[in-house]
């Protein structure tokens, strides 16, 4: 059997206020654990109130597992000398799920492509350095629906696995969502669907 990685590493966690300086430009660093796009319009948001006199809010971020989306925003810098940079931290450091932002304020002298290219991959760096990144796995969630006088022969598989019931319900009928790893999935589906006695569907987390 092929084991396919079911781990990804990310932040829990935000972190900021992390500074880089360069000819009197100041970079100030921020990440934030994300889940879905609608969150990161609300902390560049917030930044750009908190940092109100700054010139740019430039950022990266990445979603997603197995299907992986991201974008880069260089917000009014030469193109690629920002958004590109921080997004190469995220690479570097095979996290997901994280959104970086980096304020400018400037600071009189023009740093030209090199300099920029440094300041924002500089202060991603610097950031994650102090950021704590986490390893998690991958699960998948499945329903399974069974008559109650089969309630031992489900409730065997669940102990002997150490599975994890996330809800259930018991009427006329049990109905029960489980949690397990991803490479285990394949296995504990033939270990109930081997009983015969009840009909299992995956469903998304």
């Amino acid at each position: 059997m092929t084991v396919i990685n079911d781990t990804y590493k990310t932040i829990e966690v935000a972190h900021g206020d992390v500074q880089f300086k360069d000819k009197g430009s100041k970079f100030i660093g921020y990440v934030f654990p994300i889940s879905n796009e609608d969150q990161i319009k609300m902390y560049i948001d917030g930044l750009k109130k908190k940092h109100h006199a700054a010139r740019h809010w430039c950022y990266a971020w990445q979603l997603g597992i197995e299907e992986i989306r991201y974008r880069v925003n260089d917000d009014g810098e030469p193109n690629n000398t920002a958004g590109q940079p921080i997004y190469g931290q995220i690479l570097a450091n095979n996290i997901t799920n994280v959104l970086i932002v980096v304020v400018r304020y400037f600071g009189g002298t023009k740093l030209g492509v090199g300099g920029l290219i440094n300041a924002y991959r500089s202060t991603a760096k610097l950031l994650l350095e102090e950021s704590e990144i986490v390893e998690k796995t991958m699960v998948v969630n499945f329903q399974i629906i069974f008559d109650y006088k089969d309630m031992d022969k489900v409730m065997r598989i669940v102990k002997r696995n150490n599975l994890k019931i996330l809800k259930q319900k018991m009427e006329l009928n049990c109905n029960f969502i489980i949690s397990v790893r991803k490479n285990n999935f394949p296995m504990i589906e033939k270990q109930y669907l081997d009983l015969r006695c009840l009909k299992i569907k995956r469903i998304q987390p």
